[in-house]
């Protein structure tokens, strides 16, 4: 008798536990530009990123029911906020991702500390998001305006460059670019002559491009991205700005934007990357699949760094049991992030993602060996190289 009720028992205990994991549900909001100039950097593709993320997961067979859905914040904070606050409120959503466009995010990124809710921020590169506007709700998983500067600006120290001229797209993004990469200039024995700011979603950049020629800086640092970013590069090859002695350099950059302007245009650039889908043999064979569901288009380290966090957030959620926004953070920043771009990478206490990220050179024409053929990938660069330092970041809830 002791044997059957304790069989029964067992088996009870069993079915309250698959029910109880079977009713944990979760509800992914892709927010992201789906109709304007930085559509192409993640747009649709951050939804097919997130979708595999779900399958690769294989959520349902661990008890786990996904939704995702996707809105277009059109680059606008109020109508960003609009959304995120229906999401939260009427909606169910737990967790937002990907929001580019910095001003976007940091207004999403106070919501969700309000609701309580996770933020998995891949597409805004604003290093406030993880210094004075910190949240511990919060997390940034890929690059942001200290790392890409820091790393840029001595790319070109190195070689020599001592005089810089920035063209900055006009909002939170460009501005904090401007703002540290000047940092690093002057602490590296640099001098920045000049600066011109543009709106975003300019179409005619040679105003600006004729004041940067003119400073007589040895570097013309764009600092923008998107269609922006595009429509700059173009236009300064058209101006044969480095026929005249003076480099073109950008510290931010997606593979979208070299796809649009080509190789002849783009050759020689100097970037840093999260990631690059021809890198190595995991990169290539996920890349491949999101090619496949992508109308044949190359992801975007943004593409991918979506993939990569709602795949961390899930492995959290299953660990943790539930839904619950701090349970589900606890485990995020408890757990190191693996998946085909990440290896054992550690999250930071202020949401910093500390992954490694690479230099690449936009290859030549001639270099190029086929269609998305765009890059020299150099060494690793470690995370603690490039990543602005816990103690600097003034982030509020940050342990002393």
């Amino acid at each position: 008798m002791q044997l059957k009720t304790f069989l029964l028992g067992t088996a009870l205990a069993g079915l309250l536990a698959g029910a109880a994991e079977a009713q944990v549900s979760v509800k992914i909001g892709v927010m992201n530009d789906r109709s304007g100039l930085y559509a192409d950097i993640s747009g649709e593709g951050s939804v097919v990123a997130a979708r595999m993320a779900a399958e690769d997961f294989k959520a349902k067979d661990k008890g786990i029911n996904v939704e995702i859905i996707s809105a277009d914040h059109q680059n606008k904070p109020d109508v960003g906020s609009n959304i995120a606050r229906q999401w939260y409120d009427t909606d169910g959503v737990d967790v937002i991702t990907d929001v580019p466009t910095s001003s976007v995010a940091l207004a999403i990124n106070q919501i969700t500390k309000e609701k309580n809710k996770v933020f998995l921020n891949s597409g805004a590169a604003s290093s406030d998001l993880t210094g004075k506007a910190c949240s511990p709700m919060a997390f940034q998983f890929l690059v942001d305006t200290y790392s890409l500067p820091k790393a840029g600006v001595q790319t070109l120290i190195d070689k020599g460059i001592k005089t810089f001229f920035f063209v900055t797209v006009d909002y939170a993004f460009g501005a904090a670019l401007q703002t540290e990469a000047t940092r690093f200039i002057e602490q590296a024995g640099g001098k920045v002559v000049g600066s011109v700011k543009h709106p975003l979603g300019t179409t005619d950049f040679s105003s600006y491009l004729l004041q940067a020629q003119s400073s007589g800086a040895k570097a013309i640092v764009i600092l923008n991205a998107g269609l922006d970013l595009s429509n700059s590069l173009k236009q300064a090859a058209e101006f044969r700005i480095t026929k005249g002695g003076q480099s073109v350099s950008v510290f931010g950059m997606t593979i979208n934007s070299v796809a649009a302007m080509g190789l002849e245009t783009a050759q020689g650039l100097n970037i840093t990357v999260p990631f690059y889908w021809d890198r190595d043999d995991a990169s290539r064979a996920w890349s491949k699949r999101f090619m496949e569901r992508n109308n044949a288009v190359v992801p975007t380290y943004i593409m991918a760094g979506v993939y990569s966090a709602v795949t961390h957030y899930l492995k959290s959620v299953q660990a943790a049991g539930t839904d619950a926004g701090p349970a589900v953070v606890a485990k995020m920043k408890a757990t190191p992030v693996n998946d085909f771009m990440s290896k054992d990478v550690k999250i930071r206490e202020d949401g910093q993602v500390m992954r490694p990220v690479y230099p690449v050179e936009v290859k030549s024409p001639a270099q190029s060996k086929g269609k998305n053929d765009f890059y020299t990938v150099g060494a690793a660069i470690p995370a603690e190289k490039v990543f602005r330092p816990l103690s600097e970041g003034g982030c509020d809830f940050v342990k002393k």
